[in-house]
């Protein structure tokens, strides 16, 4: 018997690929920002952080440890690839993943050699951003956090 997956039918490990995890994203263009969080959210991601620039997001790191960092490369005063270097460096375990719009292939190169996790183009037709999203965010475990009194 021949098993065809009907892509009409709603993939429930897509919807789950996120659960439990807190997402830092980490965009200097609030509608990106925005944009990001409502993907990763119907990916089951419930917490997230959202900032404009590299010296709040490596603040905010240090203060909140994410799962998950969505990281831009193309930010203002420092660079995505000083924050991405920093971030691994106060966490070598830290899982950035990169979504820009730069395709040049030095970047890419540049990224994954500091140890980013993965690199997405912005410019992904939704659908499939939020399949790349996912298969990235089912490869990171929740890290244990002490409970809230």
């Amino acid at each position: 018997m021949e098993i065809i997956a009907d892509p009409t039918i709603p993939d429930p490990t897509i919807k789950e690929a996120g659960r439990g995890l807190c997402v830092l994203i980490v965009d200097d263009e609030p509608h990106v920002r925005v944009y990001l969080r409502m993907l990763i959210r119907k990916l089951g991601v419930e917490t997230t952080w959202e900032v404009g620039s590299g010296e709040d997001a490596i603040e905010l790191y240090r203060l909140h440890q994410p799962d998950v960092v969505l990281l831009d490369v193309n930010l203002p005063f420092v660079p995505g690839t000083e924050v991405l270097r920093r971030l691994l460096e106060i966490d070598p375990e830290a899982a950035v993943i990169v979504v820009t719009s730069d395709q040049s292939g030095d970047t890419i190169r540049e990224v994954r050699g500091l140890g980013a996790m993965g690199y997405v183009l912005k410019q992904l037709p939704p659908t499939q951003m939020k399949e790349v999203l996912a298969d990235a965010l089912a490869q990171v475990e929740p890290r244990s956090r002490p409970e809230s009194k």
